[in-house]
């Protein structure tokens, strides 16, 4: 079979694509990033990063490019190809990210961390700077990380259950106002209508789970497959009888959770206490 002839001769990969149309569009209105800036009310310099490929930018951003360049959804349509493209994510963490975008109801438990899917931006930095991220590298997996809460929005957001271990709730940053913040948004989460959020306490003694972070992803035919992880190793589980026994240690655990009532409350009193004078 012929290999598919490239028509425009641009780049098939959803994140370069958007940056390279970006300086298209610029260089065919004969603009600078600072005219450009100065007409739309940004930095110039969020546009560089932009065409650079630094960063995605917002939606609002982008529909003011859209309009500005005469381009009515096109460049919306391409950041929310970019935004979801998985080859954005390290290797080792492609194929799950595929099948957590495509998954109809989701189930996590985390050991020490909040899950990916919750947390805020300065949560997310501190903690991939902490695994060894520096610079751009880090800026765009902050920037894909951040993408994936989307899934969790809108009127079509996929059920998501959580629970927590009390170890994640007493895990500070090191800037403690980052901290309130994502205590504050693990509370407003835990409000939507599609997030059951549940905190197991030290209380409630050993359990099976209790070095493994698991994540159950069911799928459009009905499967689920899991992801286990710990700090040096991550495991893509499909094979059903394996899943199946995950799943019941994660009944037990769930069991021994509070009730989503009392889990934010919990939250609530640790947000309360959490210290909120700078990080020096």
């Amino acid at each position: 079979m012929p290999s598919r002839r490239v028509v425009t001769g641009r780049s098939q990969e959803p994140r370069r694509r958007f940056a390279e149309e970006l300086r298209l569009l610029r260089g065919a209105r004969g603009e600078s990033l600072r005219q450009v800036g100065e007409r739309l009310g940004w930095d110039p310099s969020t546009f560089g990063k932009m065409e650079s490929g630094e960063s995605l930018g917002s939606p609002e951003i982008v529909e003011a490019l859209d309009q500005h360049y005469g381009t009515p959804g096109l460049l919306l349509t391409l950041w929310e190809l970019a935004l979801a493209d998985p080859s954005q994510f390290r290797e080792q963490y492609r194929r799950y990210m595929v099948l957590e975008a495509e998954a109809v109801s989701l189930w996590h438990y985390a050991v020490s961390a909040p899950p990916g899917l919750l947390q805020t931006p300065g949560y997310a930095r501190e903690a991939l700077a902490a695994g060894g991220l520096l610079g751009e590298d880090l800026n765009q997996q902050v920037e894909a990380r951040m993408g994936r809460r989307k899934l969790l929005e809108g009127d079509k957001a996929p059920p998501f259950r959580v629970i927590l271990s009390e170890a994640v709730l007493r895990t500070r940053l090191c800037d403690a106002q980052e901290w309130q913040a994502q205590l504050k948004h693990l509370v407003e989460a835990s409000e939507r209508p599609n997030i059951k959020l549940q905190v197991l306490p030290f209380s409630a003694g050993p359990h099976g789970l209790m070095n493994t972070a698991v994540k159950f992803l069911r799928q459009l035919d009905g499967s689920t497959v899991a992801y286990t992880e710990n700090d040096v190793r991550g495991e893509l589980i499909e094979e059903s009888s394996r899943v199946e026994l995950l799943q019941r240690t994660y009944d037990v655990v769930r069991d021994l959770a509070l009730s989503p009532p009392e889990s934010r409350k919990f939250v609530t009193r640790m947000l309360e206490e959490a210290p909120c004078e700078p990080s020096t």
